[in-house]
């Protein structure tokens, strides 16, 4: 079993997410995993990263509610906001229902949209500490 801990204390936004995962995953590798949801779930397929090889992860986050915080309404609309700064590139349409349900109901929060592809993974094993 490939073994991580995520530091909720270092995680203040969706860049220092990905700069914690790719300190725990990424270390053997040249080349650094993208601010994406879809490379998170790559990363969580272990094909990728230092988890090549093992069918079981299990993931360790510390201080996961400071992350909760970080990556909560405010970081999760300026994420779809930037997303549509990019017309062509996106799906506006789907961004701009998901901005709408977000600031109407406060969810789902990035950090929630990043426990859904934790959840999507039979392989993996996270635990919120």
């Amino acid at each position: 079993m490939f073994e991580v801990e995520l530091r909720g204390t270092v995680i203040t936004d969706i860049a220092s997410l990905y700069d914690e995962l790719n300190r725990g995953f990424m270390q053997s590798e040249d080349w650094r995993l993208g601010e994406s949801l879809d490379a998170l779930d790559d990363l969580l397929y272990g094909g990728i990263g230092d988890a090549v090889g093992h069918d079981r992860i299990r993931v360790t986050w510390r201080d996961h509610e400071l992350s909760r915080a970080a990556l909560g309404v405010d970081t999760t609309a300026s994420w779809y906001q930037a997303k549509l700064a990019r017309p062509g590139t996106f799906n506006a349409e789907k961004i701009t229902r998901d901005l709408a349900g977000l600031r109407a109901a406060g969810e789902p929060t990035y950090f929630d949209l990043v426990l859904d592809v934790f959840a999507s993974h039979d392989n993996v094993e996270l635990v919120l500490a």
